[in-house]
């Protein structure tokens, strides 16, 4: 059984609401699931115990923060040997600018999501990105317009 098919109705309400707003009080929480506080926090310290909750953050406006510009950047390695993989993932997971990194199944090897406020600063991280390791190619897409940027998963019922 998966680890999710043991969560019950409530468990996956909890996470529904604490995914969207974390600083919610306990109390406040156990109103929307209809507990009292004491079975409610046991539950939120189990789901976080078990790692359902990765942790509590705030999230920031990109913008306000002078971060302006989003790219998608997709890189095909030019060595698959597993040492070298998993250095070039360590590099690249170290770098401040580097939101999301996936490794890929099909002609892409990686996809990045970089937030840099210009181009200049996407330029200076190219720079460093491709120092890391012989890349075979680069290719990087530049968001004009952020439509969709969603934090909290669809936990289904």
């Amino acid at each position: 059984m998966s680890e999710a098919k043991a969560l019950d109705a409530i468990d996956k309400r909890i996470l529904q609401i604490v995914q969207v707003d974390a600083s919610l009080a306990i109390g406040e929480i156990a109103h929307k699931v209809g507990l009292s506080q004491t079975p409610c926090w046991k539950r939120l310290q189990r789901l976080e115990q078990s790692g359902f909750i990765k942790r509590r953050i705030a999230i920031l406006d990109q913008s306000k923060l002078g971060l302006g510009l989003t790219v998608f950047v997709a890189i095909v390695v030019g060595e698959h040997a597993a040492e070298t993989q998993a250095k070039f993932a360590a590099d690249v997971s170290a770098m401040r600018e580097v939101m999301d990194l996936y490794r890929m199944a099909g002609d892409v090897d990686y996809i990045l999501r970089v937030v840099v406020p210009d181009t200049a600063s996407f330029d200076s991280f190219y720079k460093r990105l491709t120092a890391l390791t012989p890349l075979k190619s680069v290719t990087s897409r530049f968001a004009l317009e952020g439509i969709k940027n969603e934090t909290a998963l669809p936990i289904l019922s």
